[in-house]
């Protein structure tokens, strides 16, 4: 574990594609709290390599790179960037994104109890209406399916979802998310 101040809190959010940890993450950060993004690790990588962002690429990309890099090459990377936001003085954390069960054990080793894992969870068929109408790579139902899928087999994105230590339930409208993102964020003094 990197030595940093006690009171430092970082805030992970995940959650399947399309449920709204976009929305949760914007709501924080238009606070003004600094943000990593787990999937910037990626696009990045992608775009070093010349490589166009859709959604077939991004996930063909993603999984070939861990495998060549290793499970642990985004939370390297992240783990770098909060402790560099932590060295800056930065007290409270958005992490935008954990993926894998890997990055998550990573995570908590490297942070412990200053981690704490919401969850951000909507039905599928609601999920699905989302990715169908979002403006940047948009999805059909069945790319939403095989995103799903490759996420749960290839990623293991279940585990970090299913150990979360919050849930936030995005069945409604923003005003519904962001009461409760108020409430995790006052019961761990975010």
């Amino acid at each position: 574990m990197t030595d940093f101040p006690e009171n430092t809190k970082i805030l992970a959010f995940v959650g399947l594609s399309g449920a709204g940890k976009s929305s949760a993450v914007d709501y924080l950060t238009d606070k003004k709290y600094p943000k990593v993004y787990f999937g910037g690790v990626v696009l990045k990588a992608m775009d070093e390599a010349g490589l166009e962002h859709t959604a077939e690429n991004e996930r063909v990309f993603r999984e070939n790179l861990r495998a060549r890099e290793g499970k642990d090459f985004v939370v390297n990377r992240i783990i770098t960037q909060i402790n560099d936001l932590i060295e800056a003085g930065q007290k409270r954390i958005v992490a935008d994104g954990l993926y894998t069960w890997t990055e998550y054990k990573i995570m908590k080793r490297a942070y412990g109890r200053n981690l704490h894992v919401v969850a951000v969870v909507a039905p599928k068929h609601l999920r699905h209406h989302r990715l169908s109408k979002r403006p940047v790579r948009p999805l059909t139902d069945a790319e939403a399916n095989e995103r799903d899928w490759a996420e749960i087999e290839n990623l293991e994105k279940g585990g970090p979802i299913a150990i979360a230590d919050y849930f936030l339930h995005n069945t409604h409208d923003l005003d519904y998310l962001h009461k409760q993102i108020d409430d995790v964020t006052a019961e761990v003094d975010f």
